[in-house]
């Protein structure tokens, strides 16, 4: 099956500026050619007799979010899917690898239980049902407790970081299986034409205050982390990103217009030490070409909700 593939594009700050200075009718648009590629991607999956969707992507790119997307559109068009989290594979405290420079690697694929998750991808391959295991994060262990599964006629989405990684697939039918990459496409330039902001950088932005805001933890951790996320990236998901039947981009031309006003009101629970001071400025200044939009303008059900929280008084 022929990659679909989707090039990076750079994209001027000032044209970003001119569409904010109709921000309902920009975040409008931005919204729909979200959903846009939603569908398009469901187009392609159910063209295949695919039973898995397998999706991956690097840190922050909403991978959980797509992939609910992705199974309520299936669902939309009569068909069962449903969303299994990698995650909840993981081995639990005490059971995981070692990095080089010391503490747990929850990154390595070795960090879930790579022959039972095996065992539920060929039992929905096969019958189109499993049972996955429930993990408990608060206690870093499994559960206990399982959840039935059931895609039959349709499609499970399995999202996570390792969703393309032939340990995972290399003994399902090629034909049983659908590989989409996420990730960002849209990078930002000035007036001269100079990159001024990666994917990279928006992704860091996305996980800072996502991990503040739901995971409890300041900008110290999170920069601290960052650097063996990234290693972890180039070493686990961009090798297998030329397997993917399909890219589906996970940019918001809107999102650069959000960062530094929401940096902001979150400096005080992020406030990071001097060792990460510089970096967490030169982050914050990337975002001052954008003119600046509110985050009350980010609709209640935007994927981006999955990093800035959702709107008060409002169900995400």
């Amino acid at each position: 099956m022929p990659v679909i593939n989707i090039p990076k594009r750079l994209v001027s700050c000032d044209l970003i500026d001119f569409a904010a200075a109709t921000p309902d009718e920009f975040i409008s648009l931005c919204e729909r050619q979200y959903a846009a590629r939603i569908e398009r991607a469901v187009d392609a999956i159910l063209a295949t007799p695919a039973k898995v969707v397998m999706l991956t992507g690097p840190s922050s790119v909403g991978k959980t979010t797509t992939a609910n997307r992705l199974a309520q559109a299936i669902t939309r068009r009569g068909k069962r899917s449903e969303v299994i989290s990698l995650d909840d594979f993981f081995l639990g405290a005490g059971l995981y690898p070692q990095r080089a420079e010391g503490g747990d690697d929850y990154e390595c694929p070795e960090a879930l239980d790579l022959p039972y998750l095996r065992e539920c991808l060929q039992s929905l391959c096969t019958t189109g049902q499993c049972e996955v295991p429930q993990f408990d994060f608060l206690l870093e262990h499994p559960s206990g407790h399982m959840r039935h599964v059931d895609g039959r006629g349709g499609a499970v989405i399995v999202e996570g970081l390792h969703a393309l990684n032939p340990l995972l697939t290399g003994d399902l039918p090629a034909r049983a299986v659908y590989r989409i990459y996420a990730g960002l496409r849209e990078e930002y330039c000035g007036a001269d034409g100079v990159r001024t902001l990666a994917t990279r950088d928006i992704r860091l932005a996305r996980r800072l205050v996502r991990d503040c805001l739901f995971r409890g933890h300041g900008a110290d951790f999170t920069l601290d982390l960052w650097p063996h996320v990234c290693r972890s990236e180039d070493a686990y998901i961009r090798p297998y990103k030329k397997l993917a039947d399909i890219q589906l981009d996970t940019s918001f031309s809107y999102e650069g217009c959000l960062w530094e006003g929401v940096l902001a009101t979150k400096k005080a629970e992020l406030a990071p030490g001097k060792h990460n001071q510089a970096r967490f400025q030169t982050l914050c200044s990337a975002f001052t070409g954008f003119a600046p939009l509110p985050v009350t303008k980010v609709p209640a059900d935007s994927m981006l909700r999955e990093f800035v929280g959702p709107k008060k008084g409002k169900k995400n």
